[in-house]
């Protein structure tokens, strides 16, 4: 048993031909989108043919794939992984958008890849570690779709003019809830080339967005997995099938894909989430369905404005030196409205109340049981 990296020493000899394309395959793609193509890979303009993993490795600026802290050893030994195996080593990247806007709260970032059979995955990255990013994330809670979901269907419908066939679509986190929507909001002709869609631990949708959307049409072609304690992935997905994949590590940081399990060709899987961790994330769920979307706003917005307090950009710097933030993060605490903080209370003291209610329940069922 071992990683995605193991995975690629094993099974990296075999072609996408002689082994097609699968679950492990698709989660490494979409860690692989994490990688900094900037100034590397061509955008949409059509200006540059799309680039090899050879002439990546090759390039001046090669080091600077490796530009998010969080996992540069990591993707360094996945560069080279999938640069050794018979199976990824002619992939090409073309197509290349990455977009921050702190305006419109956006991070959007998508490519395509042209694997070694001719097959082409269309890879959406997921949070990266600007804070931007993960306001996103939670402005995904909304009813209203958020800036990078817009995206994601333009830039789908834009890149199936780009590939002959039909083709798969996927990413990790924020990358797998932009790759469902994608395809569930694209054009209908797009949509019936797409033969599979990969959502490795990405939040859900609120009902009325997947209601007004054709997600039933692309339903049985979701590919969704989620690591054995997810947060993230179970985030507004209360409807739906998914395979719960064994991590190597506890809590929140299964959420790195390289924590998770492979067992053979395939991933650990187990029968389903921890149940104290699905107890959380139900009430999460209960919680934030509750709330109206002015309390929605009023809550990711002071979530965000204390964030910014620690004047850092990103959640790297954020994390290695909260400490010193300590103090602007109580400042900006202060400054809060009393109107605003009296919303954030009630908010509180609503999901505590909630976790309360389901945990009576849950222990009553337990002793019927």
């Amino acid at each position: 048993m071992g990683t995605i990296l193991d995975y690629l020493k094993k099974y990296g000899g075999y072609t996408l031909e002689e082994k097609p394309l699968g679950d492990v395959d698709s989660l490494i793609l979409s860690q692989f989108a994490y990688l900094k193509f900037d100034g590397l890979a061509p955008s949409p303009d059509r200006e540059r043919p799309p680039i090899s993993m050879r002439e990546l490795r090759e390039h001046p600026d090669y080091d600077r794939l490796y530009a998010d802290e969080r996992y540069r050893h990591d993707n360094t030994a996945l560069f080279q992984a999938m640069l050794a195996s018979r199976r990824f080593r002619d992939l090409r990247v073309y197509n290349y958008v990455n977009q921050i806007d702190l305006q419109t709260e956006t991070q959007f970032c998508a490519m395509i890849f042209r694997l070694p059979n001719g097959l082409c995955y269309v890879a959406y990255r997921g949070t990266d570690e600007t804070i931007v990013g993960w306001k996103e994330d939670l402005n995904l809670a909304f009813s209203e779709p958020v800036a990078g979901q817009r995206m994601s269907v333009e830039y789908l419908n834009r890149a199936a003019e780009e590939i002959r066939g039909d083709f798969c679509v996927g990413g990790h986190s924020k990358g797998g809830n932009l790759a469902t929507y994608a395809c569930m909001n694209c054009k209908p002709e797009v949509r019936r080339r797409v033969t599979a869609v990969y959502d490795h631990d990405g939040p859900g949708f609120r009902p009325e967005v997947r209601a007004h959307s054709a997600y039933e049409e692309i339903a049985g072609r979701i590919h969704k997995t989620v690591p054995h304690s997810s947060l993230v992935g179970m985030l507004l997905y209360t409807d739906g099938s998914y395979s719960v994949v064994e991590s190597k590590t506890a809590g929140l940081a299964q959420h790195n894909p390289f924590t998770w399990l492979v067992k053979g060709d395939e991933f650990k899987l187990v029968d389903n989430l921890y149940a104290g961790r699905r107890f959380v994330d139900d009430s999460l769920n209960q919680w934030i369905l509750s709330l109206t979307q002015e309390e929605l706003h009023a809550f990711v917005d002071t979530f965000y404005r204390v964030a910014l307090a620690s004047e850092t950009d990103n959640l790297i710097d954020f994390t290695a030196n909260w400490m010193q933030s300590v103090p602007r993060i109580a400042a900006a605490l202060k400054e809060i409205e009393p109107g605003t903080a009296e919303v954030i209370t009630k908010m509180l003291k609503s999901f505590f109340e909630i976790l309360s209610v389901n945990a009576k329940a849950k222990l009553k069922g337990g002793k019927h049981g």
